[in-house]
């Protein structure tokens, strides 16, 4: 690959037949990492590529795949050394994962990359997603660090919307808000 770098597009596809699906991590399914996921990470970390050349391999790679392809791209993003090699430049791909209602993309789209590089308010409404779309707010990446008044009163008024409509609060919900609680408003 060193000398041919095309050659990763026929590698990344045929990574699960050649490396299996086996959980790396314990965690079967799509929150989990895979020894696919993994062989295509490493795919993408072992390009002799940089900056403009990387991002339009990561692109080409990113939007001509599946759903699994996309998440090991997505979660490619996190690694330093690739993160530190594009900058900017595939933050729309994770935008392009946070308008899918696929919770395999949102999850992996709000790893650390997208954690860094996402603006304050694409950040909040990709978390309020994740509430929407039924994805633990553990799994995203610098929620502490980035959650602020905005965010908190975001997820108050879901809260609120939510008991309005005798449905259930998340347990996620609660337990950010109990964190973060929302700003009151000063009453004059």
């Amino acid at each position: 690959m060193r000398e041919d770098p095309a050659a990763v597009d026929g590698l990344f596809a045929v990574a699960a037949r050649r490396c299996g699906r086996t959980a790396l991590d314990g965690r079967a399914g799509p929150a989990g990492w895979g020894t696919d996921d993994a062989a295509r990470v490493l795919l993408l970390a072992a390009l002799p590529l940089r900056g403009a050349e990387l991002a339009a391999a990561a692109t080409r790679l990113y939007r001509v795949a599946g759903a699994a392809e996309r998440r090991a791209v997505l979660r490619a993003l996190s690694l330093p050394e690739l993160s530190s090699a594009l900058a900017d430049t595939a933050l729309p791909l994770v935008e392009d994962a946070l308008r899918t209602n696929d919770p395999r993309l949102i999850r992996a789209a709000l790893g650390p990359y997208g954690a860094a590089h996402l603006d304050a308010h694409a950040f909040r409404q990709a978390v309020l997603k994740c509430v929407f779309v039924g994805i633990p707010l553990a799994g995203v990446s610098g929620l502490d660090e980035r959650a602020d008044g905005e965010l908190a009163r975001m997820m108050a008024d879901f809260a609120t919307e939510r008991r309005a409509a005798a449905r259930p609060v998340p347990p996620d919900v609660l337990a950010f808000l109990h964190s973060h609680p929302a700003p009151t408003e000063a009453t004059t």
